[in-house]
């Protein structure tokens, strides 16, 4: 970033500190969990249960291999097979679209998911430490966490680092196609009125609680982390009754398929994956992304290890091994997301990277974008999502 302690002051303000670390009840934190994953998660919420402590990590001889539970499209396969060559555990890749996903199959395991790293954003952290969902760094382990940026560590969720480092930030907007679209979009009023007209049948939403949501409250210039019934009334009525009969998938990646194939028309979209899209496309020129007003999300994902990862040694290793500087460039270059490593964005553009416009962004830009609050409506928000799905035949 040209001025890295703007995005320190929007990603975690310090006012904003108290809220954003602001306790749930362990039930109201395990009943979203329940909605996002199911009976089985209920099942797993009784007393008892659970399996042996795992092994912490002390910097002994790596294990042979590797399972991380993340994002899809999130680490560039050069550093996945560049740790395996150089260091030897072999690396097994499986994704989630939400963290409620993420959630509840930790929560169903209880220790026992078999997953040694996990990528749960920011807000959500301070509720999966005080639940047992994470297991703490051995931070001597991590002497690549030099190379971060200060403005992207000691984060409100964890100011000291010691369950969780950056691994990208981010925000959310749309991609549309203008050669159906003739007209300029800019704002999140403006993709709903598309949905119903010109992209009716070939919308498709963001799998992920926050981002459908979010994009009601963005688009009125609302708090989006309100608590107020009436509000999240509103929301759902327009989301279930307006929206939902005019969208055709949920997906959290566009940028893999949809955008590259050209399946869908209107497409709410993170930032990197919509410039994976743009890259992969045969026609390029033919998507506008948009960063939309009035306001919009701004996140942040973490490394973090799960609670009894069977493979401690090597979760460390990878982690120190992706925040080596050359391997934060290569992360960069391949998710299109701003991973948090010091004065990235000059040797970015003089490479000649593509797209940065969507990767980094402007003091303005950034004051538009605002973070999720974990809070007692989370339950609201994740029933109102379910419903939208099921409104939407999904």
């Amino acid at each position: 970033m040209t001025q890295p302690r703007t995005p320190l002051r929007i990603l975690a303000p310090e006012a904003a500190a108290p809220v954003i670390a602001r306790e749930l009840s362990r039930r109201r934190f395990l009943s979203f969990a329940a909605l996002a994953g199911g009976t089985a998660v209920l099942a797993a919420c009784t007393p008892g249960g659970g399996g042996s402590p795992a092994p912490q990590a002390t910097g002994g001889d790596l294990e042979g291999s590797l399972s991380v539970y993340t994002w899809g499209e999130y680490d560039s396969p050069d550093v996945v097979e560049g740790f395996t060559d150089e260091l030897g555990p072999k690396v097994t890749l499986d994704s989630y679209s939400s963290n409620e996903e993420l959630i509840a199959k930790l929560v169903a395991a209880k220790g026992t998911s078999g997953y040694d790293i996990v990528v749960p954003t920011g807000v959500f952290i301070p509720q999966m430490i005080e639940n047992g969902l994470l297991t703490k760094f051995n931070k001597e382990l991590l002497p690549n966490m030099s190379n971060m940026d200060p403005a992207f560590l000691g984060r409100a969720w964890d100011p000291g680092n010691d369950y969780s480092v950056c691994k990208a930030w981010g925000t959310t907007g749309y991609v549309y196609d203008k050669t159906v679209i003739t007209r300029e979009l800019t704002t999140w009023n403006d993709f709903f009125d598309a949905a119903q007209n010109e992209a009716s049948g070939k919308t498709a939403m963001s799998d992920d609680p926050a981002g459908i949501i979010g994009s009601y409250f963005w688009a009125n210039d609302l708090d989006w982390n309100t608590e107020d019934p009436d509000e999240l009334e509103a929301c759902r009525a327009f989301l279930v009754e307006q929206i939902a009969p005019h969208i055709s998938a949920f997906d959290s990646y566009p940028g893999t398929n949809a955008i590259p194939q050209g399946t869908q028309v209107l497409m709410q979209a993170w930032n990197g994956d919509a410039r994976l899209g743009l890259m992969e496309s045969s026609e390029p020129e033919r998507w506008q992304w948009v960063l939309p007003g009035p306001v919009t999300e701004l996140w942040m994902d973490n490394w973090a290890i799960a609670a009894g990862a069977p493979h401690p040694e090597a979760a460390h290793a990878f982690i120190n091994y992706s925040m080596a500087p050359e391997n934060l460039a290569l992360n960069l270059d391949y998710i299109g997301y701003n991973v948090g490593g010091k004065d990235m964005q000059a040797a970015a553009e003089e490479s000649g990277l593509e797209y940065t416009d969507m990767i980094f962004f402007s003091p303005e830009q950034l004051e538009t974008m605002h973070e999720q609050e974990l809070n007692d409506s989370q339950t609201t928000r994740v029933e109102i999502y379910n419903e939208v799905k099921a409104a939407a035949g999904a």
